[in-house]
């Protein structure tokens, strides 16, 4: 589905920006696992999207896993009641966390101590081109971070965090998780973007010594 689609007389609603978010963290959890090498390269093809071309999961097992968090996520963005999405990738045989991709998600209306400012993001509607090439910026730093994250260079796994509010309508099928932080962090902000509904901040923390696992 293209951005356009989500624009209603050139303003995006929170529908339509829950969408682009939950878009944005499919493509985005995909090009992580692919860029860190969480499973072979040839469990992945590419895609167009975002004017780039990403490498999406072709495993039947991820492509279901993803596909049912989002389904939540994409409900839970348009009622406003989400906060956080975090990727922890984890050592298979000790469990430990080694990376933790966080995205921080603003509701662009809500109070942030700057009244003036957030008034005139929202009296003037986001362009699709401003979108996407603020989008894009994201996924070329997740491509770039294999120049400045250290080697991952035994298996993985990973998981999904979600931190929604306390009165959302949780799956039956999903459990309290402890945050999953990396012990000794060094940690690296990312780009951010936004709708003209929600502001999505990015980091990554990583293990600080070199020895991985």
């Amino acid at each position: 589905m293209s951005l356009q689609t989500q624009l209603t007389k050139g303003k995006i609603t929170l529908k339509g920006s829950a969408r682009i978010v939950t878009e944005f963290f499919m493509y985005g959890i995909n090009s992580i696992l692919f860029q860190r090498g969480i499973y072979p390269v040839e469990d992945f093809e590419v895609k167009k999207k975002y004017g780039l071309d990403i490498w999406v999961s072709s495993n039947i097992s991820v492509t279901k896993y993803l596909k049912k968090i989002m389904e939540s996520v994409e409900e839970w963005l348009a009622m406003g009641k989400i906060n956080k999405l975090v990727l922890a990738v984890n050592s298979r045989e000790s469990r430990e966390t080694i990376e933790r991709w966080q995205f921080d998600i603003q509701l662009v209306g809500e109070d942030n101590g700057d009244a003036g400012s957030t008034t005139e993001k929202q009296k003037t509607p986001k362009s699709e081109k401003a979108l996407q090439m603020e989008i894009q910026a994201i996924f070329r730093q997740i491509a770039a971070s294999v120049s400045f994250l250290p080697i991952i260079e035994e298996k993985c796994t990973f998981n999904i965090l979600v931190y929604a509010d306390s009165d959302a309508e949780v799956p039956t099928t999903w459990t309290d998780s402890d945050p999953l932080h990396v012990k000794n962090a060094e940690q690296v902000k990312l780009r951010s973007f936004s709708t003209d509904a929600h502001r999505v901040e990015a980091m990554v923390a990583y293990r600080r010594d070199s020895e991985l696992c």
